[in-house]
């Protein structure tokens, strides 16, 4: 499954980063390790075009659909993070979207990066999230079906969430993603993860939620998932629940070793637990087939899910005889 494959992928090249060794001079040029919040800098890489290779088995009407959606996909990144996160994100998943835009406090035109008018620090994120949303929908909302946000080191497959999203209607107010509970009374998605606003979500944002405090905070600080999801529940906009028809999640806040690796990285006491909406499984059974979104993924590990997802494929079995008892099992 894609699971399996991410997870041998990312063990494998764990692996090979720590043993294989190169003259320190070469290794320079390829790795450059920092230790400033754990951020690493992978020169080189961001060069890398996917090959895209295999023979594409989606039906025609189904590729049909999803090749008329417009996805516009925006990242929160901050200058800071331009050339060691926010640049591997285009040379990966990013340029799967039909729009892709990078929301900072400066400008770039290498990403491009969209500078807003905010300070960039923890307690500015909920104002830089409703600057890029105003910005969003002044500048491209005739031009996108459905709008989705991610962070700097947040790996979205674009093809499934396009997968998950053809069924329903964006003129219907809608909202994606990985959910909590706790804070919002019916729950709230995962930055991290990502979330998912439908055209007619962002337009009742724009012009009823963000310029009325009493239902969107007009403070800048507080935490942005959390206060969207008290803007989409006031205004009436629906959480979606993403899981598939076997209640295996979509969106994840965490890497994807954290639900694959029962109590690998945290215990039953963490937090996690307690605020995910739904029972979280762990094992094999934690993920969707089509699964959406991992966060806290580090770029070098993007290159290897992009790797493992777009350029490999066992030999010797029915792509499309896999593909049908997939999408029985997604169907929601």
């Amino acid at each position: 499954t894609l699971m399996i494959g991410i997870l041998c992928g990312y063990t494998l090249g764990y692996i090979f980063l720590k043993n294989f060794n190169l003259p320190e001079h070469q290794t320079k040029e390829i790795l450059t390790f920092g230790h400033d919040n754990d951020e690493q800098t992978i020169k080189g890489l961001s060069n890398i075009k996917s090959i895209e290779s295999f023979e594409n088995t989606v039906p025609k009407e189904e590729a049909e659909s999803q090749n008329r959606m417009r996805l516009l996909c925006w990242v929160m990144t901050s200058p800071v993070n331009h050339e060691t996160k926010a640049i591997h994100i285009k040379s990966t998943w990013g340029h799967r979207c039909d729009i892709l835009l990078f929301m900072s406090s400066k400008g770039d035109f290498n990403l491009p990066a969209v500078a807003l008018p905010v300070r960039e620090g923890r307690d500015n994120l909920w104002a830089k999230t409703k600057e890029a949303f105003k910005y969003i929908y002044h500048n491209y909302f005739d031009q996108a079906d459905w709008f989705y946000k991610a962070d700097d080191d947040t790996y979205l497959i674009v093809e499934n969430l396009k997968y998950l999203l053809a069924p329903h209607n964006t003129s219907e107010a809608l909202y994606f993603g990985w959910r909590f509970k706790h804070l919002v009374k019916l729950g709230f998605m995962s930055g991290g993860a990502g979330y998912v606003l439908s055209k007619c979500a962002l337009r009742k944002l724009i012009l009823q939620g963000i310029p009325n405090s009493t239902i969107c905070r007009s403070e800048n600080d507080g935490n942005e998932d959390t206060e969207l999801g008290r803007c989409m529940e006031k205004l009436g906009v629906t959480a979606m629940n993403t899981r598939d028809s076997l209640g295996r999640e979509r969106f994840f806040p965490k890497i994807p070793k954290s639900n694959l690796i029962p109590g690998h990285t945290i215990d039953k006491d963490f937090w996690y637990f307690d605020y995910a909406y739904y029972f979280q499984q762990e094992g094999i059974e934690c993920c969707s087939n089509a699964a959406i979104s991992f966060h806290y993924v580090p770029p070098e590990v993007m290159y290897v899910i992009e790797n493992l997802i777009y350029n490999i494929y066992p030999y010797g079995i029915d792509r499309k005889m896999y593909r049908s008892v997939a999408m029985k099992n997604q169907s929601l």
